[in-house]
């Protein structure tokens, strides 16, 4: 008799009643909409005010106006079908040269005894005498040990945490590494990426002191650090092959004079035309690389899988002395490389704690609503800065160099309390269901002694009201469907995944390296599994097992678009005796499993659920599985 699914389990998730509604949208907050205006008015009055700035520029030396940096996270995301048909007895729902920074060269008491006016024309022995103990206090003192590469300038006190390297030349790039074999482990590579992005900071470290607490700047001294992953080259070949569409895919943008613009006209956004509001001083923000840079896309989707949440990403081209976005904060913890030419930073602590770790962007704020920085600092290529969601910035590039970073964000609406907005009404849900006590009315009076009109009340009737909410709450706690709704939030994160960038050996096994073709009439190479052959998941993250109601379904990311929200979720309907089997697989990844291993009674329901899976791309077999017969 086939296993079933345990009984505790069910009961967890039963609770939940399948959602129709679409996840939860990423907005683009802090943005100036401007009037509707014929493109050709709007061109001229950006390159008149573009004009205006670059003569204010013109004889300027020292410190430049600040750009605003605004980043929207953009990653991918699907949402579920509803209708369903069969398959195999399963249920498819189809609902320039960098300038060296000057190095520390003493303490200032150093510096002040090394430019102390001695007179030189001392007399008598008196001031021969003196002179020798000057000279004898100057061999005596110890001078300041300068801090080697690769540890922190600041301690635990200090608001931004800056860390310079020379030890960067011996990492390795992931975006230079070259396409060999399978990910043998996502979970390790996706630990590598991280590793790479944060060096040489290590991760216990940045998590235990940094994530979610305060910025982090990491100087590389190694301009080739970032390379590989994106390119002024590739935003203009993505302009002339791919249908980029301005407001929807790239923005022109301008910070002036304390306000911030958006310029975009409609339809696509033509190379022509994105070069024209480049060089009269628009920035230019492409909010959805990852859609056709393939660097890019692999970034995120190795790094999803390491923060179990959306990863996404923007590109930002700035023209040299010029700014584009306002002082603003955003929902997401930012990690900014830098990969071309220059740019001024400034950040600023959260005003308040109510805007430590939002769970919204901010609008735009004026330079007077900021206070000072906390840091104030140029980018250079292969540097990094980080900082988290509540941190108040803005940047500009330098007078004498464009700039061009990626953004990448994660962890939007991915703390405790959205995890608990699914967690309360189902527990409210299934204690209603168990506990009578939840049932019974509230008290006949109770509004007479209740309310805020009578909050000051000193009334035993208010008092035994208190005290009963508090202990309903209190057992509240006992019905909440904690797993249940980890994998509700979890249907959420595969909604916005990216889906996995396959390798050439991993394709060749897949179902998208099959060679199944029709030769004069006659299908060939066809898909040959048997319970000898070897499979895995093809990545860990890349499934997952959810119960709704009474049913079973197989979550996945195979089938997501590469444009967020850009396809719907295709959940696979599998029967309850179906599940254990689906667990060995994910309880054994990475290690492959031979077919006949699947915890199932029959030979042929073995070779089925291998088939469904392997026909959606969730596993890959150890070899090429299809034959020439």
């Amino acid at each position: 008799m086939a296993q079933n699914i345990p009984t505790k389990r069910q009961s967890a998730f039963g609770v939940f009643v399948k959602s129709k509604v679409k996840g939860p949208t990423i907005q683009q907050t802090g943005v100036t909409k401007t009037p509707k205006t014929p493109s050709k008015i709007r061109r001229l009055s950006i390159r008149k005010s573009t004009r205006k700035i670059k003569h204010a520029l013109k004889g300027k030396s020292g410190s430049q106006p600040v750009a605003a940096h605004k980043e929207v996270p953009v990653s991918q995301n699907t949402v579920q079908g509803e209708e369903g048909v069969k398959l195999k007895g399963y249920k498819m729902k189809t609902s320039p040269a960098r300038v060296q920074e000057p190095q520390h060269t003493g303490s200032p008491e150093e510096n002040s005894i090394g430019k102390s006016n001695i007179k030189t024309n001392i007399k008598g022995s008196q001031n021969v005498q003196a002179g020798q103990k000057f000279q004898e206090r100057i061999a005596t003192q110890q001078p300041q040990k300068r801090k080697p590469f690769g540890i922190e300038d600041s301690d635990d006190k200090t608001p931004v945490k800056r860390v310079r390297s020379d030890t960067a030349k011996s990492v390795q790039s992931p975006a230079k590494a070259v396409d060999v074999g399978e990910v043998e482990d996502s979970t390790v590579e996706a630990e590598k990426m991280f590793e790479w992005l944060i060096h040489p900071v290590k991760k216990e470290k940045f998590f235990s002191e940094l994530w979610e607490k305060k910025p982090l700047l990491v100087k590389r001294h190694l301009e080739s650090y970032n390379d590989g992953w994106f390119s002024t080259g590739d935003l203009t070949k993505i302009l002339h092959e791919n249908d980029i569409q301005f407001g929807r895919n790239l923005d022109v943008t301008t910070y002036e004079g304390g306000q911030r613009e958006t310029h975009n006209p409609p339809g696509r956004a033509n190379p022509a035309v994105v070069w024209d509001y480049y060089q009269n001083g628009c920035s230019v923000r492409l909010l959805n690389p990852q859609t056709y840079s393939q660097g890019v896309w692999r970034l995120c989707s190795t790094l999803q899988e390491y923060f179990s949440s959306m990863v996404g990403a923007n590109i930002y081209l700035t023209p040299p002395g010029t700014q584009g976005f306002a002082p603003h904060y955003d929902d997401i913890e930012a990690f900014v490389l830098q990969l071309e030419g220059k740019k001024h930073w400034k950040l600023y602590s959260p005003r308040n704690d109510a805007e430590k770790l939002p769970r919204f962007s901010s609008g735009n704020f004026s330079q007077e609503e900021i206070g000072e920085a906390i840091l104030d600092v140029t980018l250079e290529p292969g540097d990094l800065l980080y900082f988290p969601r509540g941190t108040i910035h803005q940047a500009s590039a330098l007078p004498d160099t464009h700039s061009l970073h990626i953004t990448v964000s994660t962890c939007q609406r991915n703390s405790w309390g959205d995890l608990m907005e699914k967690l309360v009404p189902a527990a409210l849900t299934m204690a209603f269901s168990e506990d009578v006590e939840f049932r019974q009315a509230l008290p006949r009076d109770y509004l007479d002694y209740m309310g805020l009109a009578n909050a000051d009340l000193d009334d035993p009737r208010r008092k035994a009201f208190l005290d009963t909410l508090q202990s309903l709450l209190s057992r509240l706690v006992n019905y909440v469907p904690v797993d249940a709704g980890v994998d509700q939030k979890a249907v959420e994160y595969m909604r916005d995944c990216l889906p996995p960038v396959f390798t050439k050996k991993e394709r060749a096994c897949s179902i998208y390296g099959c060679r199944t073709r029709l030769e004069r009439g006659r299908v060939v190479g066809s898909v040959d599994l048997k319970t000898s052959t070897p499979v895995k998941l093809i990545r860990k993250g890349a499934a997952r097992l959810v119960m709704e109601g009474e049913q079973v379904f197989l979550y996945h990311v195979l089938e997501n678009a590469r444009v967020y929200h850009g396809a719907e979720l295709q959940p696979i309907e599998v029967p309850p005796e179906a599940a254990p089997a689906i667990e060995h697989l994910m309880h054994s990844y990475p290690e492959y499993v031979t077919v006949d291993s699947f915890p199932l009674d029959h030979q042929q329901d073995k070779i089925d659920l291998a088939m469904l899976m392997f026909e959606k791309g969730i596993i890959i077999a150890q070899e090429p599985a299809s034959v020439d017969n």
